[in-house]
């Protein structure tokens, strides 16, 4: 007999079976027990918390922070015949006491709150009059200092659900946490005897390359020729970049819209919702853009900066093919990039509600992180194993899907080069930053250089011909390898390893990936890789079925995605269903989609079938 799980998941979401890992978490949970549940970006986190607060009964909260998220959620669930609502503060005092009000009367099954909102008056007043048998903390990674998305306020949340009448099930949900910040997630929420469930971090159908171009914008502009009708996402470490990005590809003729902090609220939110929307098919932001974001047909995803860390890069990266469809996640850096990132570290911690103590090991943890991010960068060998070993798995040697793995990767003996790098840093004692070495090196004349009489250095100027860009290429290689690092002191000075000893005093060889400066054309050609070309015909069908979502999403107000996602537009191209009852067979069609937006869709089937 059908469990009343697998029926939800059906009649309300139109889903035929679940995915590895829902139904474990959603039994302990049903069963009464807490879960953490650790499961990559586009694995269905959601439907594990939504089926069980509907079988729950009464209210359920999803304490989130984040804004976008619970609108595009609230919207889905909405459209599936689901009474939910969010309070964030996006709404205004009327609008939230209209909520508060209509969640008091029982009108809801789901409300998404953010956890500044849990310590208010009127929600501790709700709280205290109503049941709430369930609590899902989503992004509960947030609560870890050692996590890449700290934020104070999810302290707060175990007090909170310890003021309540009575303890409500609990559940925490996160897309990326290393074993340590599984371990504070389970502490600082105060998880009773959870149930863990890791699916593991592995998305097969994502696609992973990392360049060094020599132009940035070159290289970018050839990607983006090669793919002119998918929608992607440009991720930049700084606003300037984001501005300046953006300008240059709309003058182009690119549908490319921006996101950043400095925008108004305003902006953000229109440039969203036309990303959101498949008006524009770009979006060039910072990492301000996207956590929470539901979109599901992002075919690619861009950083043109190296991010500050495995986590970010793999959250961000993880925003592509969320439909299960085959996606791209290219990263181009540069020199530039940890010295901007270090920056950021530095300056942004400005946070009043942590001590002098735990910013500065925040700041540490942060670039720690910033140093294995920049081992991925110079890494040789398989791309999903170096991220999936980050977070603690023993993946196979080689993925198949990854531009190391599908390139044959040159290795240039660079023994000579690693030579002359650590034995000038030797000689000028181990105390200075990466600028003065690279000056000595390059034989500058800068007032710094002549007053510590670096020019009197044996290795001064002893790599005047290499290029600044070769050179400080070579630096990085060595620090993300570990040959040499960088103290964590408040002015970090280079030092040797015992690797970069071994290679001065001991005949260790150094081998370093042959730089590759093509254009990143080379990825277009992955796409044959990623999937076999769509038929021609069935292509045609598919841009009519998105023309259609399109004005249905217009109409309503909604994100396009929120009326079906492109995974369902194709099983629809492939399945062709004839009538309301064949309907139901395609994936992501339930009862309240198909009474919605079924005839519509059906009559699209029928006029391309007599077109043919």
């Amino acid at each position: 007999m059908i469990s009343r799980k697998h029926k939800i998941l059906k009649e309300k979401f139109g889903f035929h079976s679940f995915r590895e890992g829902q139904a474990e978490v959603m039994d302990a949970l049903l069963t009464g027990q807490d879960a953490l549940a650790v499961m990559p970006t586009g694995s269905g986190k959601s439907l594990c918390f939504q089926i069980p607060a509907l079988l729950f009964g009464g209210l359920s909260l999803v304490i989130s922070p984040l804004i976008s998220l619970m609108k595009d959620q609230v919207s889905a669930l909405r459209a599936a015949g689901i009474p939910a609502a969010f309070l964030n503060s996006a709404l205004g005092p009327s609008q939230m006491f209209r909520v508060l009000e209509s969640a008091c009367r029982g009108e809801y099954s789901l409300l998404y709150v953010a956890p500044e909102r849990l310590d208010t008056e009127a929600f501790q007043r709700l709280a205290a009059q109503i049941s709430i048998p369930f609590v899902a903390v989503d992004e509960a990674h947030c609560v870890s200092q050692w996590g890449q998305d700290f934020r104070p306020s999810y302290l707060r949340i175990e007090s909170f659900l310890r003021s309540l009448p009575s303890r409500p099930v609990l559940g925490a949900f996160t897309a990326t946490a290393t074993p340590r910040v599984r371990e504070d997630i389970v502490h600082l929420l105060g998880l009773e005897k959870p149930r863990i469930i890791t699916t593991g971090f592995d998305r097969s159908n994502l696609y992973f390359e990392v360049r060094s171009p020599e132009d940035k914008f070159q290289a970018l502009s050839a990607f983006l020729r090669d793919r002119p009708r998918k929608s992607g996402i440009i991720y930049c470490l700084t606003r300037k970049t984001v501005d300046t990005l953006s300008e240059k590809l709309c003058s182009r003729g690119y549908q490319a819209v921006s996101y950043h902090a400095g925008l108004t609220r305003e902006e953000r939110q229109a440039n969203q919702d036309r990303f959101q929307r498949d008006d524009a098919r770009i979006m060039v932001a910072t990492n301000a853009f996207g956590m929470g974001i539901d979109k599901s047909n992002v075919q690619y995803v861009l950083h043109y900066n190296m991010p500050k860390d495995m986590e970010s890069y793999y959250q961000e990266a993880g925003r592509a093919g969320r439909d299960g469809l085959p996606a791209e996640c290219v990263l181009l850096h540069d020199f530039q990039d940890l010295r901007i990132n270090t920056f950021l570290i530095e300056k942004g911690r400005e946070n009043e509600e942590l001590d002098p103590q735990d910013l500065e090991r925040l700041e540490k943890a942060q670039k720690k992180r910033l140093r294995r991010m920049v081992e991925y960068c110079h890494s040789s060998d398989c791309l999903r194993r170096e991220i999936l070993s980050y977070f603690g798995e023993n993946p196979p040697a080689s993925c198949g899907n990854c531009g190391n793995c599908l390139r044959r990767v040159d290795r240039e003996d660079v023994t000579i080069d690693a030579q002359k790098i650590l034995s000038c840093l030797k000689r000028m004692k181990e105390r200075y930053g990466l600028t003065l070495l690279m000056q000595t090196l390059r034989g500058s004349r800068s007032k710094k250089v002549l007053e510590l009489q670096f020019d009197k250095l044996s290795t001064y100027g002893i790599m005047r011909h290499e290029s600044e860009r070769s050179l400080r290429r070579k630096i990085d290689f060595l620090l993300g390898r570990g040959y040499m690092e960088l103290t964590e002191d408040a002015r970090p000075v280079l030092q040797t390893t015992p690797s970069g000893r071994d290679v001065l005093f001991r005949g260790a060889r150094v081998y370093m990936p042959r730089a590759k400066e093509e254009a990143l054309s080379v990825v277009g050609q992955t796409e044959g890789l990623l999937s076999v070309p769509p038929d021609a015909e069935e292509e045609i069908l598919f841009e009519k079925l998105r023309g259609l979502r399109k004005v249905l999403a217009k109409e309503e107000g909604v994100p396009a995605f929120v009326i079906f996602s492109d995974a369902t537009l194709r099983d629809l191209c492939t399945k062709r269903p004839r009538n309301a009852e064949e309907l139901l067979h395609v994936e992501g069609v339930g009862y309240s989609k198909r009474a919605k937006y079924g005839d519509a869709f059906l009559e699209a089937l029928r006029e391309h079938a007599k077109a043919g």
